[in-house]
């Protein structure tokens, strides 16, 4: 069982965002460089203090090629990848490491120019699966990533009746989160019919039912109770984590319909010893409008089959919502450079904070939110990685 369980040994100390959108001179090392800097500013804390490292997603030494350009000679180290849900399986990993003393302060750093590499015609392998392996007997019949995002929501539609308005909703009110973020790449409101009269990108899904595609990156510095009180910040503490590792190949997949997330949600509350319903917001991984609802189902939000009522009325707004959910505009609308789960954590922490501007959640007593749940999802419902975080 993770150590994260019971009393809260790790904290998030400090959190930053490099640049991000269209960056098309920029470096993934440079973008790694200046949200790590950031986040090092926004703890008030010491580089001399980082004594652990994670980083993926970048070269076939990652963790010692990144380390080895922020000058930091860490003696813990992580570079498990699991597609999206990377950093918060990482994050767990360091809050564990943390708790038993293999490290006092563990940095997370994540740059990509995914966008610019694109327009570039750079080929960098960062997104690329390849054909070795398990992919070898899907890849010679086009089956695409996206592809098989599609055949998920179209099985959850079949079985359960959720329709394309629905899910159509996940991309409105996300866009209408994205309005209040001055990050986020696009904010101007869209409506659900412009969702459905998109152009068609892999059926059902429309080109506002997909991720944007954009450079930038992130960082995020955990640190052992006993630095908390040299933080400049106020410290959000890991409650609870889980995570899970489903399939590679689709016919592997027991269940369409059910994400990895039923499985670390289930682990992270349990540890964290907090109910769903206890959650204040949650920031889930969003490549495509599916994905945020079955999320909030696998995640107890609601019921199995129960999502596409869910995501209505305006639930996951910031303003007004029930659940707010995305709060900076997700993947869908305000970044999305690749592997997007550390943007989750870097939001739920400004969110917890009091931070977030124009775009802060408040409880219904008008006093901020004390906890957050944030989960990501690597792959095509390969993995899931779910922290519950706290004030």
């Amino acid at each position: 069982m993770s150590a994260v369980t019971g009393r809260p040994k790790a904290a998030i100390a400090g959190v930053a965002l490099s640049d991000c959108g269209r960056l098309d001179e920029a470096t993934p090392y440079a973008l790694h460089a200046q949200a790590a800097r950031r986040a090092l500013a926004d703890s008030g804390l010491d580089h001399s203090v980082i004594d652990g490292f994670a980083s993926a997603g970048l070269g076939t030494l990652a963790p010692a090629e990144v380390a080895e350009y922020l000058g930091l000679r860490p003696t813990w180290v992580d570079s498990t990848s699991v597609g999206g849900s990377t950093w918060e399986v990482m994050a767990a990993h360091a809050a564990d490491a943390i708790a038993a003393g293999h490290a006092r302060a563990v940095l997370l750093a994540y740059g990509s120019t995914a966008r610019a590499d694109v327009r570039a015609g750079r080929r960098t392998g960062t997104l690329s699966f390849g054909t070795r392996g398990p992919l070898q007997f899907e890849a010679p019949y086009g089956h695409t990533l996206i592809a098989k995002y599609a055949m998920a929501a179209r099985r959850h539609m079949h079985r359960y009746g959720t329709t394309l308005e629905q899910l159509a909703e996940v991309a409105v009110q996300t866009r209408a989160n994205a309005a209040a973020n001055p990050e986020a790449m696009f904010r101007a409101p869209v409506t659900v019919d412009e969702v459905l009269s998109g152009p068609m990108i892999a059926d059902p899904f429309t080109k506002l039912h997909c991720c944007i595609r954009s450079d930038g990156g992130a960082a995020v510095l955990l640190v052992a109770g006993e630095l908390v009180r040299d933080c400049r910040t106020a410290p959000v503490w890991v409650l609870g984590a889980g995570e899970h590792v489903s399939h590679t190949t689709m016919s592997e997949w027991p269940d369409f319909t059910v994400s990895p997330a039923a499985v670390s949600g289930r682990l992270a509350f349990q540890r964290a010893g907090v109910r769903p319903e206890e959650i204040d917001f949650a920031e889930i991984y969003d490549a495509f409008t599916y994905m945020t609802l079955v999320t909030l189902e696998d995640l107890g939000f609601c019921g199995k089959g129960e999502g596409g009522a869910f995501v209505g009325k305006g639930r996951l707004l910031v303003r007004g919502g029930r659940l707010p959910v995305n709060t900076d505009g997700g993947g869908l609308s305000a970044q999305h450079p690749g592997m997007r789960g550390l943007f989750l954590l870097v939001e739920a922490v400004r969110q917890l904070r009091g931070e977030a501007g124009d775009r802060q959640v408040r409880c219904h007593d008008g006093e901020l939110p004390r906890l957050a749940v944030a989960s990501g999802t690597g792959g095509w419902f390969c993995s899931s990685g779910t922290m519950v975080l706290g004030r």
